[in-house]
């Protein structure tokens, strides 16, 4: 089985975005929406960028992989440097349009003087959070 096959069917709501790209539930926190993006670029390697702000060990541990179960195996070069692949667009629009629905739905409890919980605050908080968050992703390639 492929590192990126192994990956993807510990994962919960998965969904394919483009080609070699994926989004999915991040294991690593509650989340309800999915926030991990999952990415395999030209060479095999699996790219994961959790918009919440998990890591990507947290991430793997939290379905018994590691680190190394995104990289192909192949002979070492040490004198190759690693390439920096940036976040496809796609990924990032996912992620957002999610993010963006929340922030509907809260603004049209508000709107119609619905009061908000603390979960429905937090839930907000991280949605602003993971907008932020793209932009940082998204900004700092251009």
């Amino acid at each position: 089985m492929s590192p990126l096959a192994k990956l993807l069917e510990r994962l919960e709501g998965v969904r394919q975005t483009g080609p070699g790209r994926w989004i999915a539930k991040c294991p690593a926190h509650d989340d309800r929406g999915p926030s991990l993006s999952i990415r395999e670029i030209d060479d095999g390697t699996i790219l994961v960028n959790d918009f919440a702000g998990c890591g990507a060990v947290d991430v793997m541990a939290a379905v018994g992989l590691e680190l190394k179960d995104l990289f192909p195996e192949r002979p070492t070069d040490h004198r190759r440097k690693p390439a920096r692949a940036a976040l496809d667009a796609l990924d990032v629009l996912a992620c957002l349009a999610t993010e963006g629905q929340v922030l509907a739905i809260a603004a049209n409890d508000i709107a119609e003087g619905r009061p908000i919980s603390p979960s429905d605050a937090d839930r907000i908080a991280q949605a602003a959070g993971r907008i932020r968050s793209a932009w940082g992703t998204t900004h700092e390639h251009h």
